[in-house]
């Protein structure tokens, strides 16, 4: 029998895998028969989530210019670069453009085909068109990759899971919310992929109660309103009469902000300055480990600091006093924010122009409107005035602070578990939905199809209806039969849908705090509640506990998912290679 790997999914992760396979198995695997099997209901390539089989209306979060499955110089890995066309180049669209889903499944599709005909002679690609339900077999010898409807395994030597996002089951409060709404005859849509949502019950005219101002709302929202046969024509919105009305809140209580819509000129940041390699090896050196919001936040919030003024300085001086030397020895001498945010005082006149990551994180933190319809004027004017900003290049050390925390994202990878805070941190900032999204969520406030409830939204069960409330607006109360959790599930090991996760769960695998499957931060095996690496296991993505921003990224920012497959790639190749080796002898 040839050797066996086994990859548990077909989605991008495991197209990238696969393309780091072929680049590095001349060096690793040159002459070896390999059987390499995907096991994933989805055609291999874009896998479920960006599947073509979508809405035409849903688009992709980013430029066409800024999506790339490929590496190149930049990304610190072991094998060799691979260049390739980014999604606008392949596509043969505008790079600014927002490209739908279906272009980026089509594109994911062509890279996976590319990647499988880069194998060499001898490695042989295999899809299985089901779920795989269990991974049994001893640490040191074969697996079994047990497949649904079917009665004999896959025999693997490696297994790498690259499950990708996830179907989870309820927790508590969600349990209690789908019984009431069972009770009642009201609609509860828990987390889950927007695309997969039954929206059917979400009744035209009616209120509807959401949760979750983030990519998911975004979704929703179009899905609800041009879905249903409205449409935009320039800044108005033009309904149909289908469409519910959308009461939206979240613990922000804002949307995640703009992507923004210019490119940086001129001279870049120097990063990584003070979050970097050294400071990483410190971290991992330390005896009793660390602590994310002691130890690692105040070097995060320094770095996006340094990347913010590095770029007023340089590229906007005229908004500053001193020169930029001056202003660097000092801040490479500050212990805190305080001393920080004190020099920035005396050297930048304008508070827009200083960096303050509190109150772009929580924006309506102790604000208070003195009603509901306040409310909706200081939003709508929150959002006009964060895509203007985000799309004005008078502001662009904004973009440099976005580079900043790409930088930052792909140091905190080598860490392993950082805790869930810095994900939704990240993603706020700067994973955000693009200009033309939020403008239509201006139009449709105007047409009073969406309705803001405010920051840290409560929402109660109650006399048979859900209720909604946030101290935004004190007293002011708003009650729906329709309720919808606007977010993805999160992705635990113990709660998630896919049952070989619930049987790695029950076997007793190592687990975060948060629910995560731990892996080894440097090539990605699975680690046991002892933290032992399995020698013989693998995952990655967004299930374990070293998270990247994606599995596709911008190029020419350092791609912590391209590294990551790099190192899984190899590892598994020089096993794969020892125990052929070793079964020759």
């Amino acid at each position: 029998m040839s050797p066996s790997l086994v990859i548990v999914g077909a989605g991008p992760r495991a197209t990238g895998l696969i393309e780091r396979i072929a680049a590095n198995a001349p060096e690793l695997y040159a002459g070896s028969q390999l059987d390499i099997h995907l096991v994933d209901p989805p055609p291999p390539g874009a896998g479920r989530i960006w599947r073509q089989a979508q809405s035409p209306l849903l688009w992709m979060n980013s430029h066409a210019e800024d999506v790339t499955m490929f590496t190149d110089e930049t990304v610190a890995m072991d094998g060799p670069v691979r260049p390739g066309p980014t999604l606008h180049e392949w596509a043969g669209i505008d790079g600014r453009t927002f490209a739908g889903r279906r272009v980026q499944g089509a594109y994911l599709g062509w890279v996976h085909e590319q990647a499988v005909a880069a194998l060499p002679p001898g490695i042989t690609v295999h899809h299985h068109p089901r779920r795989a339900v269990r991974v049994s077999g001893p640490r040191g010898g074969r697996q079994q990759v047990w497949l649904e409807d079917r009665t004999e395994p896959l025999t693997a030597d490696l297994v790498v899971l690259a499950l990708g996002h996830l179907d989870a089951e309820p927790d508590d409060e969600q349990r209690e919310l789908a019984a009431y709404a069972r009770t009642h005859g009201l609609t509860h849509l828990p987390p889950d992929f927007t695309a997969d949502s039954d929206l059917s019950g979400l009744r035209p005219g009616e209120p509807v109660l959401v949760r979750g101002f983030g990519l998911a709302f975004v979704d929703l929202m179009v899905l609800l309103t041009e879905g249903r046969g409205g449409r935009h024509e320039g800044d108005t919105y033009v309904p149909s009469g289908r469409e519910p009305v959308l009461y939206v809140g979240s613990r922000r209580g804002v949307p995640y902000h703009s992507k923004i819509g210019y490119g940086l000129d001129g001279e870049r940041p120097p990063l990584p300055r003070f979050f970097g390699p050294p400071e990483i090896e410190d971290l991992l050196a330390r005896p009793g480990g660390f602590d994310f919001r002691r130890d690692v936040w105040p070097l995060v919030e320094k770095e996006l600091g340094f990347a913010h003024y590095h770029r007023l300085f340089t590229a906007h001086p005229e908004r500053t006093t001193v020169a930029w030397t001056d202003f660097e020895e000092k801040y490479a001498a500050t212990t805190g924010p305080e001393e920080r945010a004190a020099l920035a005082a005396a050297a930048v006149p304008e508070p827009a122009d200083r960096l303050d990551l509190a109150a772009l994180d929580r924006p309506l933190q102790g604000v208070r409107y003195a009603g509901h319809e306040e409310l909706q004027d200081g939003l709508r004017q929150y959002i006009e005035g964060d895509v203007a900003r985000r799309h004005d290049p008078g502001h662009s050390a904004d973009l440099a602070v976005f580079r900043g925390l790409l930088s930052v994202y792909g140091q905190l990878v080598r860490l392993g578990d950082v805790g869930t805070s810095w994900h939704g941190f990240f993603n706020y900032m700067a994973s955000g939905p693009p200009g033309p999204r939020l403008r239509q969520m201006l139009a449709l406030s105007r047409a009073g199809l969406l309705r803001f409830v405010g920051a840290d939204m409560a929402v109660h069960a109650e006399d048979g209806v859900f209720r909604a409330s946030s101290p935004t607006v004190p007293g002011f109360r708003v009650e729906a039969r329709a309720l919808v959790e606007a977010r993805l599930p999160e992705p635990t090991v113990a709660r998630a849908r896919d049952p070989l996760l619930r049987a790695l769960h029950a076997e007793g695998v190592g687990e975060t705090p948060d629910g995560l499957l731990r892996v080894d931060p440097v090539d990605g095996r699975i680690l046991d509640p002892a933290g032992r690496p399995h020698p013989r296991r693998f995952a990655l993505g967004p299930h374990t506990a070293v998270r990247a921003p994606g599995a596709f990224t911008r190029p020419r920012t350092g791609g912590p998912a391209f590294r990551q497959n790099d190192a899984t790639a190899r590892a598994a190749l020089a096993l794969l290679r020892e125990l052929g080796l070793d079964a020759a002898a």
